[in-house]
């Protein structure tokens, strides 16, 4: 019956569980899936449009959406939605387009014209606006100018007027003697609607009118007559009918740039581009109307300045315009659809391109979005949205626009809920404070198989500023994981909108909430998250950012006035917010050509700069400073200084003769530094042979050029020019000199052959040298220069007439090249002549290479130099340097790994290196140069340069407050920046008065590398200020700067936040995730409590059971084990059974009773408490942090090394422990030293050297398993019970009783084996500030239990340590094996115990009996082992040491 009940009770509890795990998962189930995106655009927008008076216009708009409603078009013009309800003449169509069935438009009344944009909606999911549209009205045709009555030589050309509204230009069109005109080549119509007719014949004759058309009733100018009269051969010098203007036109569009001139003979119209001649390519580029610029599909690189020049003999005109071309947006990133959480923070990213570069804005559901706190425009054109709630859903657009046009492209934002999972790659729109914020597990969604953690714990402010605050806290009681990350909410007071920032790693309990505001109070609040979702929040933090400090506001008035070319004057007034004394000014200026800003400290109101560039564009600002430091900049005012007369002549001054009349005179500005203002025109200078008589000419400021005509035949003429400007004329350049031809020279013929031709072949080059034909009356244009290899066609190079030699480049060396040269003009080539000549063979270069430096030495001489030192084999053996060769050292340092050589070169065999840094490892070597001749690099030396004071302070400085204790602080900080060496210690200066003198503050040194210290019993309600100094072997360094702290005002210790677990964990738990109806709520709980109550009985049962069998077993173990020679190979006892006592030392039924303790709390050896929890003290090394139990198990077995001075038998081997007497106020207390005894490794056995065992404590350090084995807490246990252990003692049974376990035996486990809920250790209720000191453990070690070994140890025969392996000594107590221990062999381990000392509190004496060593059964194996390594007087002596050591014990206990 009995077992059919258990197996009733037992279905009943499955069935529970099932049923509340598929209640649970239909909750889940719902709402945790993402709204898909719904797809929502335009398929046409509207487009500009021009509309006729009276006439239909439609504006097309049409969008797309997958929604079950169709989406509602509306309309507004001019950025109002329009109410078409009761409009006749205005209506939507069902596809979304607007028709205006008639357009009304007068002078006064145009309702109809405007910009125009469609908005489509979707109940429930939001809005989208289409590209705006402009709707013209074309007006009245009106012309401005009519063609007029006009004349025209033939083969001239000849302009008819005809100009209207420029929104009808499109529609003008031309008649001939009321004939419809065709326009071609020769006919052409302007952008302006005139005709241009060039190369006039007589069919042009006739009457032209201009009409406009399909814009309403057509409309007609008056007619004119153009006649055709014949050319009469007088000469007309060009000049513009129609010059080119400034044009701006949209890419992919066409241009016509006008340009139409009248001359006889007929003139050659040519263009630049630039500087450049432009050329006719593929009819995109072509001249038409004999002289206009026709250019098709713009392009970008279309745009620029354009020059129209004709050139009729001796008269050249030129005209310039500027293209501009447009390019509407495009939209090179468009915005993402984004998933996010209410508090994310995002970021819409929209890119565009357009020429002029488009404004941007953006648009919600319609709406234009206004920047504030929480939506900013960033990176030109990305919207970023701060701190999200469920109202910013909807759809996003942005909308770009330019004078070319506008484009918009949009995006949805979805918030989900907390319990919905996030897209498992967060979209790249989402900041870097929040694409971290995916819950641990399933992608973020909250699993319900398990409890989520409760709120984190005294979550503080540590650190606040004026913009940035960091906050701490600690966590919760009831993680529920392992791997706890935390999110921090924050928010504005008295605003709803709430942020996020999350922890960067796992466990990190700290953050810095960055760009607040200053003087403004804040909400915050710290929420963890585990494997199964988000856990409970913290209470609100409310904390004020710092008020900024009070600078000095703008100047006003800030004036600047050029008085001079080369000087400015300014002026400004007294801040209106000075915030104290104004000390001084400081004045800003920048030379906008350089870009380089310079300062001046002014102490008035006033100021003249001089010394300026003449004409040149300066900036200035000004900065007002009081006791605060620089204030508030004021904008800045831009200057001129004033134009002057030039300062330097034009440059490059040429004359070219003409003819036997004419000289053309070419040169280039001044340089821009010596323009000194805008350059308006030239002044040329010329006179005839030796005269001073001087005629003069001056052109235009842009023109580079003149011909001077009207000269005598044969004579010579000298030239000078100067520049012009406003101010004056300034220097000319030097008088060149040019002679007029005899004659004019024939160009009818092509050019005689030239007279001579020389080369001079060298290994890559020929230069080519001639003279000018002999028949100097022909016209020479220049020379053309064939050459190649074995043929003279393989290339040609034409030069100036001018030109008398030139050199060829880049040819092969001991190569045959032909030559030849020709003389060319306008009618063609003259005759070649030739030469031939073979490069020079290349040299070869010296094939032995110098021997590179040896025996390089590297010299130490002080902390920042080395001097290197070497030998030149080359050299003879006095090693005296006859000759040029020099020498380069190089060196570096390899921290940090990127740094770059530098190198030095000398002529000597040594060279000092200077400017090293302290306490660094340089690589030198050396390399030998003569003339074209290099060595290789030498072998390196090395050298470390010595160290020196820290030239840095620690930085980082923070004080914070221990929890609980109000008077104790922790002083937290970072090793300096520039330490100089290894830092030995630190000290700490605190005192109240921050302007006390060095010698008054209190001082607290700091041993070794340590980045944290405890101060306490300082005085509560008090600011104090604490200095750092770091020092090294070679001294102090700096004092950090004094950092402010302020200690609590009560001494009541702080009340964590409310943590308690619900009153029923597992229930709780499970109802969290959803809440279930009424009926199956109140089904649940009957079902759980029946299925908890089963649940109990159970476990009684099986208990009970297990107890019984238990005592079988054991009686069995205790008759195995008073047989067995050695227990521990048959008996593997499990560490949860063991129960160590307090202490004892047992043998041959001698027992050392626990002691009693005082219970007086906090004791202290020095004024610097000892920390007791894992958080008092960072840990100076990184390398174990990663897993959490280590670092709690290091932390709590570390002290303070400044303070405790218990280690000092360290260091003394083979010397007796001393008792160590604290020096201060308290009378001397015993204090025994803790030890590290390490063991021997052996492949069959594990020796462990045992030290005084500790009643309190006994710490087992083990370097193997990753997680901590649980013990039993210390009690006392019968000798049998002992013998179950691995370790077996070889004593007698005992059959006295021992007294049961009590509550003060239980208070003596070990302290690391308690864990406080709190994340701290303790030991002994009695003994809560009693420390655990590590001497010589290695850091490396982490601090594990051994699988097997007991926590505490009794003292039991030697053992014989193996030879043949490694041996690890205590340095601080002889080697003692005390116990021989096998089983499975594993990596070598420490065993460690803790101090022994009353440390204040009374004890009863103690009575220590020196035992006899005991006999040992030997088996073969350890009989091996003696014979191998150990001598009878070896052993001998072990136990008289082992002796001595149990009377200094029996000594110190029994001490009053």
């Amino acid at each position: 019956m009995a077992e059919r009940g258990a197996l009733s009770l037992l279905s009943l509890l499955c069935l529970t569980f099932l049923y509340t795990a598929t209640t649970v998962a239909k909750h889940v189930d719902k709402g945790t899936t993402a709204q898909p995106f719904s797809p929502f655009w335009f398929t046409v927008e509207p487009q500009d449009t021009l509309a006729v008076r009276g006439a239909p216009a439609l504006l097309n708009c049409s969008a797309h959406s997958d929604a079950a409603m169709p989406a509602r078009i509306e309309w507004k013009k001019d950025g109002t939605f329009m109410s078409l309800v009761s409009d006749e003449r205005r209506r939507v169509l069902p596809d979304g387009s607007l028709l205006i069935t008639q357009v009304v438009h007068s002078k006064h009344n145009k309702p109809d014209e405007g910009t125009y944009q469609c908005v489509a909606t979707i109940d429930n999911l939001g809005s989208i606006s289409s590209r705006t549209a402009r709707l013209s009205v074309a007006g009245m045709p009106r012309f401005t100018s009519q063609p007029a009555p006009a004349s025209v030589r033939v083969g001239d050309s000849q302009v008819m007027a005809c100009e209207v509204n420029p929104d009808l230009v499109p529609f003008v069109r031309w008649e001939k003697d009321r004939q419809p005109l065709e326009l071609g080549a020769r006919l052409v119509q302007l952008p302006s609607g005139a005709l241009v007719v060039s190369n006039a014949s007589e069919a042009d004759a006739g009457l032209y009118r201009c009409l406009v058309e399909n814009v309403g009733p057509a409309k007609s100018s008056e007619e004119a007559l153009l006649q055709i009269l014949p050319e009469t051969g007088e000469e007309r010098k060009p000049e513009f009918l129609v010059q080119p203007v400034a044009t701006a036109k949209a890419a992919g569009a066409s241009v016509l740039l006008p340009c139409v001139v009248a001359s006889y003979p007929a003139t050659d119209v040519r263009w630049m581009f630039g500087d450049k001649l432009l050329e006719e390519s593929d009819g995109r580029v072509e001249v038409v109307g004999g002289g206009s610029l026709q250019i098709t599909n713009l392009t970008e690189e279309d745009a620029g300045l354009y020059t129209c020049m004709a050139e009729n003999g001796n008269t050249t005109i030129e005209a310039q315009a500027q293209l501009t071309v447009q390019v509407a947006p495009q939209m090179v990133k468009r915005p993402a659809n984004i998933y996010a959480q209410e508090s994310m923070d995002i970021v819409f990213e929209c890119e565009v391109t357009g020429s002029p570069a488009p404004t941007v804005k953006w648009v919600k559901n319609g709406d234009a979005v206004i920047p504030s706190d929480y939506f900013k425009i960033i990176k030109e054109h990305n919207l970023q949205v701060l701190g999200l709630v469920k109202s910013d859903e909807g759809f996003y657009q942005c909308l770009a626009e330019n004078d070319a046009g506008n484009i918009q492209s949009s995006a949805q934002l979805i918030i989900l809920e907390h319990g919905v999972a996030l897209p498992l790659s967060p979209p790249p729109s989402l900041t870097p404070n929040t694409t971290d914020h995916v819950t641990p597990g399933s992608g973020g969604v909250a699993n319900p198989a398990g409890p989520a953690p409760s709120a984190p714990r005294d979550v503080v402010a540590s650190l606040v500023s004026t913009r940035f605050i960091k906050l701490t806290w600690r966590p919760p009681a009831e993680p529920h994981g392992d791997e706890l990350t935390y999110s921090v909410f924050y928010s504005q007071e008295g605003t709803s909108r709430e942020r996020v920032v999350n922890t960067s790693r796992p466990g990190e309990m700290q953050v810095t909430i960055q760009n607040l505001m200053p003087d403004t109070k804040y909400r915050f609040r710290v929420v963890a998250h585990n494997s199964n979702g988000q856990g409970e929040s913290s209470t609100a933090l409310k904390v004020a950012t710092q008020a900024e400090v009070q600078v000095a506001g703008p100047v006003p008035n800030l004036q600047a006035v050029s008085n001079t070319p080369s000087s400015v004057s300014l002026s400004w007034d007294t801040p209106l917010t000075g915030n104290g004394e104004i000390l001084t000014y400081k004045l800003y200026y920048t030379d906008q050509t350089l870009g380089n800003e310079q300062d001046v400290d002014i102490g008035s109101l006033s100021y003249t700069m001089t010394g300026l560039k003449k004409h040149t564009e300066y900036s200035f600002r000004v900065v007002a400073y009081n006791k605060h430091g620089p204030g508030v900049s004021t904008e800045d005012v831009i200057v001129r200084t004033l134009s002057d007369v030039p300062s330097a002549p034009p440059q490059n001054l040429t004359l070219e003769v003409q003819n036997s009349k004419s000289i053309m005179v070419r040169w280039q500005p001044p340089p821009p530094g010596a323009q000194n203002g805008e350059i308006t025109g030239y002044k040329i200078r010329y006179r005839k042979g030796t005269r001073k008589s001087e005629a003069a000419e001056t052109t235009g400021g842009t023109q580079l050029f003149q011909l001077i005509d009207g000269l005598e035949r044969g004579t010579e003429y000298t030239f000078r020019v100067s520049a012009i400007t406003v101010n004056g004329t300034g220097p000319a350049t030097e008088w060149t000199t040019a002679e007029t031809f005899e004659s004019d020279l024939d160009e009818s013929r092509v050019p005689d052959i030239p007279s001579s031709l020389h080369v001079r072949p060298l290994v890559n080059s020929i230069v080519v040298s001639w003279t000018p034909p002999e028949n100097q009356d022909i016209v020479v244009r220049g020379y053309t220069i064939g050459y190649g290899i074995g043929s003279p066609h393989a290339q040609t190079i034409k030069v100036d007439y001018k030109q008398r030699y030139y050199s060829i480049e880049n040819l092969d060396a001991s190569s045959h090249y032909v030559i030849t040269l020709k003389a060319f003009n306008n009618v063609g080539e003259g005759i070649p002549v030739y030469e031939s000549a073979i490069t020079r063979p290349q040299s070869v270069p010296d094939p032995t290479p110098m021997l590179p430096p040896v025996g390089v030495q590297a010299s130490v001489l002080s902390h920042d130099t080395i001097k290197v030192t070497w030998a030149d084999n080359s050299l003879p053996k006095n090693q005296k340097i006859t000759d040029a060769r020099y020498y380069t050292v190089r060196w570096k340092t390899n921290i940090p790994a990127n740094t770059k050589m530098k190198t030095a070169n000398t002529t000597s065999l040594s060279h000092m290196v200077t400017g090293l840094k302290p306490n660094t490892l340089y690589e030198f070597s050396v390399m030998v140069t003569k003339g074209r001749r290099t060595s290789t690099w030498s072998m390196t030396a090395q050298g470390t340069t010595f160290e020196t004071i820290p030239s840095s302070s620690p930085k980082d400085v923070t004080v914070v407050s221990k929890e609980s204790k109000p008077r104790t602080i922790i002083v937290n900080w970072q090793p300096p920046s520039e330490a100089n060496g290894k830092i030995t210690g630190y000290i700490i200066y605190y005192s109240t008065d921050v302007n006390a003198e060095v010698h008054d503050w209190v001082i607290e040194p700091v041993v070794g590398n340590r980045l944290t210290h405890q101060i306490q019993e300082l005085t509560l309600d008090t600011t104090y200020y604490f200095k750092i100094q770091a020092r090294n072997s070679k001294g102090m360094g700096p004092m950090s700067e004094a950092v402010q702290f302020r200690t609590p005002k009560t001494n009541v210790p702080m009340k964590p936040g409310s943590n308690q677990p619900p009153p029923d964990g597992f229930g709780s738990a499970v109802g969290k995730p959803g809440m279930t109806s009424g009926g199956e709520s109140h089904i649940l709980v009957i079902v759980i409590i029946i299925s908890v109550g089963a649940f109990t009985i159970i476990v009684v049962v099986v208990g009970a059971f297990l107890c019984t069998r238990r005592t079988t077993s054991h009686q069995k173990k205790k008759r195995a084990a008073s047989k067995s020679s050695n227990g521990s190979h048959k008996y593997k006892g499990n560490s949860k059974d063991l129960k160590p006592p307090d202490l004892w030392i047992h043998h041959e039924r001698l027992e050392l009773k626990p002691m009693d303790k005082s219970p007086e709390p906090n004791p202290v050896m020095t004024d610097t408490p000892i920390p007791r929890t894992s958080q008092d003290i960072t840990p100076a090394d990184g390398s174990l942090d990663s897993n959490p139990h280590i670092q709690q198990r290091r932390n709590s077995y570390r002290g303070h090394e400044s303070e405790d001075s218990m280690s000092t038998l360290a260091g003394r081997r083979g010397m007796r422990p001393k008792m160590m007497m604290p020096f201060d106020a308290q009378p001397p207390q015993p204090v025994i030293s803790a030890h590290p005894i390490h063991s021997l490794d052996n492949h069959h056995h594990h020796y462990h050297m045992g030290s005084l065992a500790s009643p309190t404590r006994s710490y087992l350090y083990h370097q193997g398993s990753g997680h901590p084995r649980p013990h039993a807490c210390a009690t006392p246990i019968s000798h049998l019970d002992r013998v179950d252990s691995t370790e077996s003692v070889r004593n007698t049974p005992s059959s006295e009783p021992l007294p049961p376990a009590t509550a003060s035996s239980q208070a003596s486990c070990p302290s690391e084996l308690l864990a406080d809920p709190e994340g701290s250790y303790h030991g002994s209720s009695t003994t809560e500030e009693e420390p655990s000191y590590s001497s010589n453990l290695p850091p490396h070690r982490p601090a594990h239990p051994h699988p097997h070994a007991h926590p505490l140890k009794s003292f039991a025969v030697p053992a014989i340590p193996a030879t043949g392996h490694p041996t690890y000594e205590s340095p601080a107590l002889p080697s003692t094996p005390l116990l021989a221990q096998t089983g499975p062999p594993s990596h070598p381990h420490v065993v460690k115990t803790a101090s022994i000392g009353t440390l204040g509190r009374t004890r009863t004496p103690m009575v220590v009996t020196v035992p006899n060593a005991p006999d040992v059964p030997e088996t073969s194996k350890m009989l091996e082992d003696v014979d191998s390594s150990y001598e009878p007087d070896e052993l001998t002596e072990e136990m008289a040491h082992l002796e001595g050591l149990m009377k200094d014990l029996n000594a110190i206990t029994t001490a009053p």
